[in-house]
C-alpha cells in the first residue's frame, strides 16, 4: 500500500508529499538552526502521519504532549527508573500505541539514560512485535553527540549506543528514525549516516553549510543558499520526496507547541518604588521552580568535603572495630576471599580484556564453589577494576590511600583503577605508567583507548598530565598534591 502524506508546497506550486512506506525503509534527517522551523516540520509530519503508523517522540522539551489532545498519544513522563522505562517500551510495541516521551522535568544525563532504556527496549523486544513504526528523536544532537564533554560519560555511550542501534539496524525491527539537529558539526557520524531522507533548513556556519551541501550532493558554491532559507522553508532530497534537491515550504498544523516564537508586547507601566517592591518582597503568587539546581562548589569546598569524608570514614570504621570486632572480622575475611577469587581470574592473561559480564559470571560460579556470598555486579565492577589496576594490594600509608580511595569514587567504576594506579606511583615516586599498562588496567588492549582517559580524566579535573624535556609524562593529581617521578 502506499501512503502519500502532504508537507507542503514546492517552488513551483505542486503539492510535496513523503511516500510513508519509502520513509519507513529509508529514515530521514532534519536540520536547521534555532528558529528555522524544524519543530513546525516534525509537528506537520506527525499530525499527517498519525492516522497510518504508529509513532514515538522522544521530546527532551516537552513540546509535543499536545499532540496527545487530537491524536490520542499516550504521554509518558521518564521520571521512573531505567528499567521500568523499559518494560513500557515493550509494551508500547506490543499493543502497538503512540506514545510521547516526556523528558523535560529531568537533568541531561538522566534524560540520555532514560531515552537510551526506552530505545533499547524497544529495539529489544519480541520479534512477534516487530511493526513497523516511526521514531521521532527531537534535538539529536543531544542523544549522538560528535564528542564527550558536555555529559557524563556514561549516559553518552549508553545513548549514542542507542541512537546508533535505531539508526543503523532499526530498520529490520520496523523501526523508522526520524531525527532532528540544530547543528550537524554535533551529530555523530555514524548516526547522521544512515539517514538517506534530508530537509535541510536555514544555517549560518560555514562547516554546517558544507556539510548539508555535501550530503544533498550540492556543489560548495550552491550552499550559500541555506543563509537565504526562510522559516519553514527546507531543501528535501531523497528517495520518498524528491530524486533532485527542491526547496519545500512546510504546511500549516493543527496542534501547538508549548513554547512557541517570542512575541514583542508592551511593558507594563507602574513606578519604579512599586516595581522594587514587587520583586524583592515575597508573596504566596511566587513562581514554583520546576528544576532547582545548585550552583557547583568551588575546589576548596570539595578538597574539605573530601577531607571530612575520609575522616568520618576512619573513625566509623575504628568505632565498628571496637563494637562489633567478631562481625568486622568476619567481613574483612570475605573481602579477602573475594579479593583472592578475583586474582584467581585475572591471572589467565586474556581475563584483564574479557567483557565484565562474562568475568562476572566466572566470578559468581567460583564463589558459589568457595561458599562466600558474591557481591553485585556494580560492587563487582569496582573491585575488578582495582584488580586490574593492580593496586589491590597497594603499600601505602592507610590515611593517604583513603583520601585517594575517596577521589576515585568520584568517577565511573570502569576509571577508579586507573586513577589508583596513577595515585599509587605518585605516592611512590615512581614514574606514570605507559599507555599500555594504563589500557590494561581500563581492560582495552588500546594505546589510543588509554590515552583518550587521560584526557577525560584531565577535563573534568581529576589530573594534569605534562611532559618534561625528554617527552617523558608526568601526571599530577591535585587533590592529593602529588605527582608521578620524572623519568
Amino acid at each position: 500500500m502506499t501512503v502519500n502524506i502532504e508537507m507542503g508546497t514546492k517552488v513551483n506550486g505542486t503539492q510535496a508529499t513523503i511516500d510513508l512506506e519509502e520513509l519507513l525503509a529509508t529514515r530521514l534527517l532534519v536540520q536547521g538552526n534555532s528558529g528555522s522551523g524544524k519543530s513546525h516540520l516534525l509537528r506537520r509530519l506527525l499530525e499527517q502521519s498519525a492516522p497510518w503508523v504508529q509513532q514515538v517522540v522522544v521530546d527532551p522539551e516537552g513540546d509535543f504532549v499536545t499532540l496527545a489532545d487530537h491524536y490520542g498519544h499516550v504521554v509518558i513522563d521518564a521520571t521512573m527508573n531505567e528499567r521500568e522505562l523499559t518494560m513500557i517500551a515493550a509494551r508500547v510495541r506490543q499493543h502497538r500505541i503512540s506514545v510521547i516521551l516526556n523528558l523535560e522535568h529531568l537533568e541531561p544525563d538522566r534524560q540520555l539514560k532514560a531515552a537510551a532504556a526506552f530505545l533499547n527496549g524497544m529495539f529489544d523486544c519480541e520479534r512477534d512485535y516487530w511493526y513497523p513504526m516511526i521514531v521521532v528523536v527531537d534535538e539529536a544532537q543531544m542523544f549522538a553527540p560528535a564528542a564527550s564533554g558536555d555529559y557524563g560519560e556514561e549516559a553518552r555511550r549508553l545513548s549514542l549506543m542507542a541512537m546508533t542501534n535505531l539508526m543503523c539496524r532499526g530498520r529490520k525491527r520496523g523501526l523508522a528514525g526520524i531525527i532532528a539537529t540544530q547543528r550537524l558539526a554535533k551529530l555523530a557520524k555514524n548516526v547522521a549516516a544512515e539517514a538517506t531522507n534530508f530537509l535541510m533548513g536555514r544555517t549560518f556556519l560555514d562547516i554546517d553549510m558544507q556539510r548539508a551541501s555535501d550530503l544533498l550532493g550540492m556543489e560548495r558554491r550552491q550552499a550559500e543558499q541555506f543563509r537565504n532559507l526562510q522559516r519553514g522553508q527546507f531543501i528535501a532530497l531523497g528517495p520518498a520526496m524528491s530524486r533532485r534537491p527542491e526547496r519545500v515550504k512546510i504546511g500549516e498544523v493543527v496542534t501547538a507547541g508549548r513554547g512557541g516564537s517570542p512575541k514583542l508586547m508592551p511593558l507594563p507601566e507602574q513606578p519604579t518604588e512599586a516595581a522594587a517592591e514587587l520583586i524583592f518582597t515575597p508573596s504566596e503568587n511566587d513562581p514554583v521552580l520546576t528544576n532547582n539546581r545548585v550552583a557547583a562548589p568551588s575546589a576548596k569546598e570539595v578538597m574539605e568535603q573530601l577531607t571530612r569524608t575520609a575522616a568520618s570514614r576512619i573513625e566509623k570504621q575504628a568505632e565498628e572495630i571496637q563494637a562489633e570486632p567478631e562481625d568486622l572480622f568476619n567481613l574483612e575475611e570475605k573481602n579477602q576471599q573475594l579479593d583472592h577469587i578475583i586474582a584467581e581470574i585475572l591471572e589467565d592473561p586474556e581475563a584483564a580484556f574479557q567483557p565484565v559480564s562474562q568475568l562476572y559470571q566466572d566470578f559468581q560460579v567460583r564463589c558459589r564453589i568457595a561458599r562466600v556470598a558474591s557481591p553485585d555486579l556494580t560492587e563487582f565492577r569496582r573491585k575488578l577494576s582495582v584488580a586490574r589496576a593492580g593496586v589491590a594490594k597497594q603499600e601505602v600509608g592507610g590515611d593517604e590511600w583513603e583520601q585517594a580511595k575517596v577521589v576515585a569514587s568520584h568517577l565511573p567504576e570502569e576509571m577508579r583503577g586507573v586513577y589508583l594506579l596513577l595515585a599509587k606511583a605518585a605516592y611512590a615516586g615512581e614514574v606514570c605508567p605507559d599507555d599500555m599498562e594504563i589500557a590494561k588496567a581500563y581492560g582495552t588492549r588500546s594505546p589510543g583507548r588509554a590515552r583518550w582517559l587521560l584526557t577525560h580524566m584531565e577535563e573534568r579535573g581529576f589530573i594534569v598530565c605534562a611532559s618534561d624535556l625528554r617527552g617523558n609524562r608526568i601526571v599530577t593529581l591535585p587533590d592529593l598534591s602529588k605527582q608521578t617521578a620524572n623519568s
